[in-house]
């Protein structure tokens, strides 16, 4: 064996990595990219479940539009008020009052109250459900699939199929808008965790089509509209509607309603 050899190739060697080492930490010098350490410091607050409910691409995303402006410091849905105040602090910022939200499923229709067409044997997936006939086995086109992919979605085990539909645990929900995106029905929304009244149903269709495929439907009657004395609720595609910016929780109309669809529950 040549040793002469082997000491050159040796020294090659590490000379090419010496000038490479070189290289690497010029550019690295070169195209460094300043981080305002206060970035890290909302990082870290964060409670880092990267569910996108902020609407940025994770809690790294929010917090570099927390700093740089482009973001709320009470942005976070999952944090809450207790990681809006502590962002406030880092930024030196006011938080400002940060009204919880809970997601809330707009349809009661369950193995009792609403009818099926037929009996569903195949994949567990609302949006695969959504090609078989009629868009699957519930008779009213609006409802509540009740295959889970909400349940899937939800990174906090916070909704759950009862009874042939979906129900949300408020208290254990974070309002990240995961389970919304997954609904192909579009049946659940925020609304204020505080929210005393609700209208669980989402179906368009006039009154007498509602009641042939379910027994709790909203049917358009509008006498929660009539009876309700700040106006808060409005009936528009034979749907009610509730505004919770002017609810006062004084329960007129869930009283009043015929089918007791209008609750918070």
């Amino acid at each position: 064996m040549d040793v002469q050899a082997i000491i050159i190739a040796a020294v090659v060697v590490g000379g090419v990595g010496i000038v490479i080492g070189i290289i690497l930490g010029i550019a690295g010098e070169k195209f460094k990219v300043d981080v305002d350490p206060r970035e890290e410091e909302i990082l870290e607050v964060l409670p880092g479940n990267n569910c996108g409910g902020c609407g940025y691409a994770g809690c790294s995303g929010l917090a570099a539009a927390i700093t740089a402006g482009e973001a709320e410091v009470n942005a976070c849905p999952v944090g809450g008020a207790p990681v809006a105040a502590k962002i406030g602090e880092i930024m030196g910022q006011e938080a400002g009052e940060a009204v919880r939200l809970t997601a809330f499923v707009k349809c009661a229709g369950n193995c009792e109250t609403a009818k099926h067409d037929y009996e569903y044997y195949g994949i567990e997936d609302c949006s695969m459900v959504g090609f078989v006939p009629s868009g699957g086995p519930k008779s009213c086109e609006y409802g509540c699939l009740g295959f889970g992919s909400c349940v899937k979605a939800c990174p906090f085990d916070a909704i759950h199929i009862v009874d042939g539909i979906a129900l949300v645990d408020k208290d254990v929900c974070k309002a990240c808008g995961k389970c919304i995106k997954a609904c192909p029905k579009h049946l659940i929304e925020l609304v204020p965790y505080d929210a005393k009244h609700a209208v669980q149903c989402n179906s368009e269709d006039k009154g007498k089509n509602v009641m042939q495929v379910c027994k709790v439907g909203c049917i358009g009657c509008k006498m929660c509209e009539k009876v309700c004395p700040s106006e808060a609720i409005t009936v528009e595609n034979n749907l009610a509607h509730i505004d919770q910016d002017k609810c006062t929780g004084c329960g007129a109309c869930a009283e009043k309603c015929p089918k007791k669809i209008i609750t918070a529950e």
